[in-house]
């Protein structure tokens, strides 16, 4: 698949390592490290006019694919790095509802699951803790996603997406805000309290 092979040359030239990936009909979806905070800006921009250049070739057209800027959201690994691994992978219903089971045929889950084998896929710590062997690994995602995610889950994964929010613990949040110049959690809906005057 071209833009499967697109993804690899743009994640190596920028050294971002891609941990999982789920191409749909209407986008497509990534779980990735960037080596520095300029990488992923590099490999986005690298891989859509690779993609562009490909697409429009073969289907004799001109400008770009894609509208807008891509959207990222920071996650801590040590608590959403599967599961946001497992909703790349596999259909996913609106925040409220369970999630599907259904896989995305064009995603890395047989990677995972052990029913294939992609040399270019990094997989997490998080992945390995999952068995010694790769056939324990394999068996353990694959029960893994079996599994809907929650309600809560999706609906956070969802949140953190379309807002560029952190999505993590109030100790993950607080020490990655202090190296970037941006908002990184949502802001409290109504106004701020007014401070309490003293006696």
């Amino acid at each position: 698949m071209r833009f499967v092979q697109s993804l690899q040359q743009a994640a190596r030239e920028h050294g971002v390592a891609v941990h999982a990936y789920g191409l749909r009909d209407d986008r497509f979806d990534l779980v990735v490290t960037p080596v520095d905070g300029a990488a992923l800006s590099r490999f986005m921009q690298s891989l859509s006019r690779r993609h562009a250049h490909d697409f429009n070739r073969r289907h004799g057209r001109s400008g770009s694919l894609w509208e807008g800027r891509f959207r990222a959201a920071p996650i801590d690994p040590a608590v959403w790095l599967m599961p946001c691994m497992r909703y790349v992978e596999q259909v996913g219903a609106s925040a409220g509802a369970e999630m599907a089971t259904t896989s995305i045929p064009r995603s890395s889950l047989a990677h995972h699951t052990g029913q294939g084998t992609l040399p270019w896929i990094v997989d997490p710590p998080a992945y390995w803790a999952l068995g010694n062997t790769p056939f324990e690994r394999g068996a353990g995602y694959r029960l893994l996603s079996e599994q809907a995610l929650t309600p809560r889950e999706l609906a956070a994964i969802e949140t953190a997406l379309r807002g560029g929010w952190i999505l993590g613990s109030t100790d993950f949040a607080q020490g990655f805000a202090a190296d970037v110049s941006r908002a990184t959690l949502p802001r409290r809906r109504g106004r701020p309290s007014k401070p309490k005057e003293g006696n």
